[in-house]
């Protein structure tokens, strides 16, 4: 398992605009889950592609103006 700092050294090698400060907010779990997520990201889309949303969140998010 990698260690937060690595966790985050490899996030910002493929997100350049994430600060260390932002990212040190979250815990290991939930960096390797957007590590993971970024990963997908520079795979060719496809057949192949593959990207399963874990079910803790909705996936379409609305909210109600004023």
């Amino acid at each position: 398992m990698l260690d937060k700092n690595r966790l985050i050294e490899l996030i910002q090698a493929t997100n350049k605009s994430s600060t260390r400060e932002w990212l040190e907010q979250f815990d290991c779990d939930d960096l390797r889950l957007y590590l993971d997520h970024l990963d997908m990201t520079l795979e060719p889309r496809g057949g192949q592609s593959c990207w399963t949303r874990r079910g803790d969140t909705p996936a379409v998010v609305w909210r109600k103006a004023g």
